[in-house]
């Protein structure tokens, strides 16, 4: 039971998120400000996701420093890809 309620509240504050990031698209925000916005809760989410729902909270901390670097990776990625867009 308290695992379900754990997900449950991951799944909340995932979407919270979202939502947040929703806003920020329709918010009259200069690009760079409403960009590093996104990125930042891009980024807290996917450490969320990784964390618990691919359980890497329990994992031995090697594992976790893969993923880690895979995922500063797709960040800097994703920010050399913006450069493109403009």
């Amino acid at each position: 039971m308290a695992r379900t309620k754990l997900y449950a509240g991951i799944y909340v504050v995932l979407f919270v998120m979202a939502t947040a990031q929703t806003l920020v698209e329709f918010a009259d925000l200069d690009y760079w400000t409403g960009f590093w916005i996104i990125i930042a809760l891009s980024f807290a989410k996917a450490v969320i996701v990784a964390a618990y729902y691919q359980h890497l909270r329990w994992e031995p901390r090697s594992i976790t420093y893969v993923v880690a670097t895979g995922l500063l990776a797709a960040l800097a990625l994703t920010i050399a890809a913006s450069y493109s867009i403009l």
